[in-house]
């Protein structure tokens, strides 16, 4: 999604070009079964181009400017001829620009029309991260034999649909795209992009929210009504939604995340779908947020990719290479999640503690959670600068975030895997948010986000059990360190703000204060649940 600013900020570590005299034919015209004509460029070397592998990048971003110089040209000079393609109804594309619904019809046109082309070199590798990852799953089941491999990158299967859970919308991500692609044709659109955070936090900050789009752009926008009006479980994103075909990938697929990238549960998700089907595959994930990256997608799309594309044996590594924090290093396993890393509950205690014992009988603690001054993000999974990894002070010292702290640690404690959380909570209010954050304590005392999610409840004014997702990881919390939880009821505007009256997201416009409840005694035993090796 919000790829620009990724490949303007990142410092590529790629492996040497072979050529850099290339050449270019522009807007190449690729027709859509429905008479719609997308347009295309194609870079290649001037010598030898046509008996290249061709990476094929559809994307709604553009093809020329930032996309060009920092993905497109990469990748011409180091064995590909690379066709980028505009996506419908965008930089002269024909059509009208329907986000995510229209992509496995127009990918599989373009695939069709690439294989007949005289310049076409024999191999297809489809390429990209984020919108351009997506598009790779909408067409993964029905591949033609030239396609031989699958990079994608910061994406899943199913791009929109974790965003817009009807117990947890986390609006600022979808709409953010939708205020960036509003506008991503205009004069310098996307280098616009790092400056927008005002236009999306008056639009976040409006009431009722479906009039967010005027405020933020001063007209509507269809795709920003969309995402208000049809959550997750709504059969208006069937289009959209391609977990079901991740099982019958018929190439080799290398998939690349991050663990602070908002994507990161789904594309692991369809890892796991990958490796139940018996499909090669292999995963990587990194320290990043979806803002961040070492060139690492790039690299492994010229080794892992040209490699198949040749009919070779791409370098051998381990089929899962992920980066544990805390140790600070890349590691190999066998599978997703590994073997070996068994749950282990830590239990929220009174005084604000927490252990692997059973909790005493205690008092619940409390905190009072008011939506017109909302618990704020801080750093986490999010599309925004000063994302992922950061200290923890200034949230931990408010009023309406509770925390629960181990002793410091007498050996280290690895944890890799999916983790969790259950916790017993009530409210005043019938409608209430629980959010859960995992933290690393250091010798100092500075307390770093690990892993954090939420989940909206109704029935919340009866005592009952908050079963919350949170992000995975792969994290070692060193000795001397201490593990913290933190829970509250928010962490806007990465999340909408529950206003706590029930109404639909979209119309709401009383926001009202809630008294809220967390349990930790023998029949309310209030825990988070982390995979421990």
């Amino acid at each position: 999604m919000h790829l620009i600013s990724h490949l303007i900020q990142r410092r590529l570590k790629l492996s040497p070009p072979l050529t850099r005299d290339l050449t270019v034919q522009r807007d190449l015209r690729v027709p859509m079964p429905d008479g719609a004509e997308l347009l295309a460029d194609r870079w290649a070397p001037k010598r030898g181009g046509a008996a290249l592998p061709t990476a094929l990048v559809r994307c709604p971003y553009g093809r020329r400017g930032p996309l060009a110089w920092a993905m497109v040209r990469p990748l011409a000079e180091r064995g590909f001829q690379v066709l980028v393609q505009s996506t419908r109804g965008g930089f002269g594309s024909g059509g009208t620009f329907d986000p995510m619904r229209q992509e496995r019809e127009d990918g599989l046109a373009t695939l069709d029309w690439v294989v007949k082309q005289p310049w076409f070199g024999g191999s297809i590798v489809l390429a990209g991260m984020s919108y351009m990852g997506y598009v790779q799953w909408a067409v993964a089941d029905s591949l033609p034999p030239q396609v031989k491999a699958m990079i994608p990158q910061m994406t899943e299967s199913a791009l929109t649909l974790e965003f817009l859970r009807p117990d947890g919308l986390s609006l600022e991500t979808p709409f953010g795209w939708g205020v960036l692609i509003d506008g991503v044709e205009s004069r310098l659109g996307l280098l616009r992009q790092p400056f927008q955070a005002r236009r999306i936090r008056r639009g976040l900050n409006t009431l009722p929210l479906e009039g967010a789009d005027t405020a933020a752009l001063g007209h509507r926008s269809g795709y920003i009504q969309d995402i208000l009006a049809h959550d997750a479980d709504d059969p208006y994103w069937a289009a959209a939604d391609h977990r079901h075909r991740v099982a019958g990938t018929t190439v080799p697929v290398s998939s690349i995340g991050g663990w602070y990238d908002i994507f990161l549960p789904g594309q692991l998700r369809d890892f796991q779908a990958l490796q139940n089907a018996g499909c090669p595959a292999r995963l990587t994930v990194g320290p990043w947020t979806h803002l961040t990256g070492d060139g690492t997608g790039m690299n492994e799309a010229v080794e892992f990719g040209l490699a198949h594309a040749r009919g070779e044996r791409p370098p051998e590594r381990a089929p899962v290479r992920l980066f544990v924090m805390g140790e600070e290093a890349w590691r190999d396993f066998e599978s997703w999640p590994p073997p070996g890393y068994r749950p282990r509950r830590f239990h929220l205690q009174a005084g604000g503690t927490l252990s692997g014992d059973r909790p005493a009988e205690a008092e619940p603690d409390r905190y009072r959670y008011d939506p017109a001054d909302p618990t704020p993000a801080a750093g986490g999974v999010r599309m925004v600068p000063g994302s992922g990894r950061v200290g923890n002070a200034a949230l931990e010292a408010r009023a309406d975030v509770l925390t629960y702290t181990t002793a410091a640690l007498d050996r280290d404690v690895e944890v890799i895997g999916e983790v969790g959380a259950e916790i017993w909570f009530r409210s005043s209010l019938r409608h209430a948010d629980v959010f859960v954050r995992l933290c690393d304590v250091d010798p100092r005392g500075r307390s770093v986000n690990v892993c954090d999610g939420l989940v909206s409840l109704s029935g919340a004014d009866e005592i009952s059990r908050a079963d919350v997702r949170l992000w995975p990881t792969a994290y070692r919390f060193g000795r001397g360190h201490r593990i913290r939880v933190q829970v509250s009821s928010g962490a806007f505007p990465r999340y909408a703000r529950n206003p706590g009256t029930g109404e639909p997201h979209a119309t709401a416009t009383t926001l009202r204060a809630a008294d809220q409840e967390v349990h930790h005694d023998p029949e309310h035993p209030s825990a988070v649940i982390l995979p421990v090796g």
